[in-house]
C-alpha cells in the first residue's frame, strides 16, 4: 500500500454525523483532501440490513469519485461483497489469520496495542497498523486508556518501513506530536465529522504533514 494514503484517514458512521447528513460530511471531507476513508457503522442508532448496506455503497461511490481508498471496519462479508479496497479490524474482531484468508490481497489494517499483537499482525501480512488511542477520545465508548506516543515511537524505530497510522483524540492542536513520533498519518473521527469548517480543518492537518 502507499504510506501517503494514511496521512489523513477519516473514519465515520452515521452516529458520528450529529446534526448533519453523513454523506454531505464525507463529500466535503473528500473535496478538502482526506487520503483514506473507513466506513465504521456502529453504535446504538447504527443502520442495519438494507439501509446499512446502502449507506456503505453510497460512501463507497463517493470515495471512488474522488479516488480515495474505501475501507470497511470489521465486516469482512460486506467488504468482500462490495469489493472494498480493504478492511480494518480490531483485536476483538475475527482473527487476522482468518480475515487474511478470506480477503486475499485486499488491504488489511489492524489495531495493535502491544509487541505481541504487532508480531501477529506482521505474521499474517497486515498492510498497516493503527496505534492508539494516543490521547483521550470521545468517539469510541469502548476505547482503551490513552497510551501516549511511547509505543508508536518504539514500533517506528523497530520497523522503519511499516505503514503506521495513529488514532485517538487527535486534532489540529496535537497532530504534530504523532507525526514527530513516527506515524505516517492520523486517523480521525470527530475532528472532521464535528468540524464547522471541514476545509479549514483538513488544510490545517495537511500543514502539519508538510511542516
Amino acid at each position: 500500500m502507499k504510506r501517503e494514503n494514511l496521512q489523513l484517514y477519516f473514519i465515520m458512521g452515521s452516529d458520528n454525523a450529529k446534526q448533519r447528513e453523513p454523506l454531505a460530511i464525507l463529500e466535503e471531507a473528500l473535496q478538502a483532501g482526506i487520503t483514506m476513508f473507513q466506513f465504521r457503522e456502529k453504535g446504538l442508532n447504527a443502520f442495519t440490513g438494507y439501509t446499512y448496506e446502502k449507506f456503505a455503497r453510497d460512501c463507497q461511490k463517493l470515495c471512488q469519485q474522488y479516488h480515495v481508498p474505501f475501507i470497511i471496519n470489521d465486516d469482512v462479508d460486506l467488504a468482500i461483497k462490495l469489493n472494498a479496497n480493504g478492511i480494518h479490524i480490531g483485536q476483538d474482531d475475527l482473527h487476522i489469520s482468518i480475515v487474511r484468508e478470506k480477503i486475499g490481497n485486499m488491504l488489511l489494517g489492524i489495531s495493535v496495542h502491544s509487541d505481541a499483537e504487532l508480531q501477529v499482525a506482521l505474521q499474517y501480512g497486515a498492510d498497516y497498523v493503527g496505534i492508539g488511542p494516543i490521547f483521550a477520545t470521545r468517539s469510541k465508548h469502548d476505547a482503551n486508556a490513552p497510551s501516549g506516543t511511547a509505543f508508536l515511537q518504539k514500533v517506528r524505530s523497530q520497523h522503519p518501513e511499516l505503514p503506521i497510522v495513529a488514532i485517538g483524540g487527535i486534532d489540529n492542536s496535537n497532530a504534530h506530536t504523532v507525526i514527530e513520533a513516527g506515524s505516517d498519518g492520523v486517523a480521525v473521527i470527530s475532528a472532521i465529522s464535528e468540524s464547522n469548517d471541514i476545509q479549514h480543518t483538513v488544510v490545517n492537518f495537511k500543514k502539519t504533514f508538510h511542516s
